[in-house]
């Protein structure tokens, strides 16, 4: 197959793939600097989403199973490690979601969980596509951009309006003094 007329090989395709394995493996080394994490999160996310909205339609065999990297164990122990960095900060009421039509009670939900999500699908993508199979790429990416529509674009937008607060938020903005 000429490699130009693949969504795997188009030009978005590769950019978001690079981006996603940025993300990863930031997520991977997260130190315990909470400016330095809101900083790089608050420009790294934004890029993320664009990327994931220029990928190319890409149709998927409904049947097909792929294998999951990211386990559970590591989904959690990453989740816990962004919890204890982000501290009074890894929680916001959350607006945007179903079960808030039908409550009288604010809906938590958590910055460290969002990622974490984030991490688990993008993670499970680039694991998958760096096989270098191009039936198991096609298959990754068209998963990662149903994902994507349907659970993590709306995790990342909802994390970053969080992380935007934290970072300009007159009464929380964070600085090296404030830590």
């Amino acid at each position: 197959m000429d490699g130009g007329s693949s969504p795997v090989y188009d030009r978005n395709t590769l950019e978001f793939v690079t981006v996603a394995f940025e993300f990863c493996s930031w997520m991977e080394s997260v130190e315990h600097d909470l400016p330095a994490f809101v900083d790089k999160a608050t420009k790294l996310l934004p890029l993320l989403y664009l990327k994931a909205t220029l990928l190319p339609e890409t149709e998927a065999d409904d049947d097909a199973e792929v294998s999951h990297f990211v386990t559970e164990e590591t989904y959690h122990a990453l989740r816990d490690r962004l919890a204890a960095l982000l501290g009074e900060y890894d929680s916001y009421l959350e607006t945007f979601t179903p079960d808030m039509q039908y409550s009288d009670t604010p809906v938590a939900a958590f910055i460290s969980e969002n990622l974490s999500d984030l991490y688990q699908d993008l993670g499970n993508f680039v694991s998958l596509f760096r096989q270098g199979y191009e039936e198991t790429m096609r298959l990754s990416l068209a998963l990662c951009t149903e994902n994507f529509r349907m659970y993590w674009g709306q995790s990342l937008l909802n994390a970053l309006k969080a992380l935007h607060a934290v970072r300009y938020n007159e009464e929380t903005y964070l600085t090296e003094e404030t830590i």
